[in-house]
C-alpha cells in the first residue's frame, strides 16, 4: 500500500501576508511566554494593549507581523470588543488569528500559589473564584478562538516550543503535526486528537537494567521492538495516519496532535513516537515537534531539544511565569 505524499510539504510562505496572532486566555496560563516566543520569530510583540487601540493597529501592512496580548488587566477589556474587531479586521482584508491558553483549575492554583501572586479578579477572595469569574468571561471567546492550548502539562519550554512549532514556518498550507508520549498515570494529554495505546507491547520496566533507561536509548528500543507484536502495529499504525493526514489537509485542519500512552510514559511510548517520526519524515509528514511530556522522571521533557537559558531539567517549571 503506497503513502500519500503530504500536498503541503513543498508549500512555500506568502510573503504578501502580514499576520496579527492574539494571545489571550486565563491569567497564569502562559500569555507571556507565548508572546516571548513569537517575539523571538519575528513578530512585533505588545503586551497589555488597550482595546482603543486595538484596531489602529489592524490597518493592512504587508511588513509587519504583529503579536497582541490581551487579557482581563487590559484596560477596558471586553470579550466582545475583541470579537468585533476580528469580524472587521477579516473583511478589510487582514484577518487575526486568536491563540487561547487554556489550564486546569487546579494547576492555575498551583501557579498561583508558588509564585504569591493574586489572581486580578480575587484581589480580596479566594482564588478559585477568581479563576471561574474569568472563565465565564472568556467563554465566547474561547469558542470562537483559531487555537487554544492547553498548558496544564506543559511547562514553559514545552509552550514555548508548542508555539514556535505553530508559527516558525510561516505556511499556513499544510499541517501542523505534533507527535507526543505519555503515561495514562498522568492522564491523557488534554489537546491530543489521535491517541493510540502501546501498553500491549512488552514492558521494559520490568528488565532491571532497562528499567533506569527510556525510549530513546538504543537498547530500549531495540528490546520494544523485538516485540512480534511490535511490527505489525506499528505498519497499521502508519499507513492509518498517512492514510488520514491527507484528509486533514484537504478540510483545512491546521494543527493536529497524536498521542502515543504507555503506563508510566518512559519507554513503550516514547519509543514508539520516535520511530513513528522518523518514519513520518520519511513518508514526506515530517512532525513539526516531538514531545515526550513524562519521559524525565515524571516531568515534562523533549528528546533533542537544547537548553538555550542553561537551566537543567529540575528547573523547568512554572516559576514565575505570567
Amino acid at each position: 500500500m503506497s503513502i500519500p505524499p503530504n500536498p503541503g510539504a513543498a508549500a512555500q510562505p506568502n510573503e504578501n501576508l502580514a499576520p496579527v496572532v492574539l494571545v489571550t486566555g486565563l491569567s497564569g496560563a502562559g500569555k507571556s511566554t507565548a508572546l516571548k516566543a513569537l517575539e523571538d520569530l519575528g513578530y512585533e510583540a505588545v503586551d497589555n494593549l488597550p482595546l482603543s487601540l486595538l484596531e489602529p493597529l489592524l490597518v493592512p501592512d504587508v511588513h509587519s507581523r504583529l503579536a497582541l496580548g490581551i487579557d482581563i488587566r487590559t484596560r477596558a477589556f471586553s470579550p466582545q470588543r475583541v470579537l468585533d474587531a476580528q469580524t472587521r479586521s477579516a473583511a478589510s482584508g487582514r484577518a487575526i488569528r486568536v491563540i487561547f491558553l487554556d489550564c486546569a483549575t487546579t494547576e492555575l492554583i498551583r501557579r498561583f500559589s508558588e509564585t504569591r501572586r493574586r489572581h486580578p479578579l480575587a484581589l480580596d477572595r479566594p482564588v478559585k473564584d477568581g479563576i471561574q469569574l474569568e472563565r465565564e468571561l472568556f467563554s465566547d471567546l474561547r469558542r470562537s478562538a483559531d487555537m487554544v492550548i492547553d498548558t496544564t502539562d506543559l511547562s514553559s519550554n514545552d509552550l514555548r516550543y508548542a508555539i514556535i512549532s505553530r508559527f516558525g514556518s510561516g505556511t499556513g498550507k499544510s499541517v501542523t503535526l505534533t507527535l507526543m508520549s505519555f503515561g495514562y498515570a498522568r492522564g491523557i494529554p488534554r489537546d491530543a486528537d489521535l491517541v493510540f495505546d502501546v501498553r500491549f507491547l512488552k514492558n521494559p520496566h520490568w528488565e532491571p537494567e532497562l528499567r533506569p533507561k527510556t525510549g530513546v536509548d538504543a537498547d530500549v528500543r531495540a528490546y520494544i521492538e523485538s516485540d512480534p507484536a511490535y511490527t505489525p502495529a506499528f505498519q497499521a499504525i502508519l499507513q492509518l495516519l498517512t492514510l488520514l493526514f491527507p484528509g486533514y489537509a484537504r478540510e483545512g485542519r491546521a494543527y493536529l496532535m497524536v498521542a502515543f500512552g504507555c503506563t508510566g510514559g518512559k519507554h513503550r511510548s516514547v519509543a514508539m513516537a520516535q520511530a513513528m517520526a522518523e518514519a513520518l519524515t520519511e513518508a514526506g509528514w515530517p512532525p513539526n515537534a516531538v514531545i515526550h511530556r513524562d519521559r524525565l522522571s515524571g516531568r515534562s521533557g523533549r528528546q533533542q531539544e537544547p537548553q538555550t537559558d542553561g537551566e537543567d531539567s529540575a528547573a523547568r517549571d512554572w516559576k514565575g511565569l505570567q
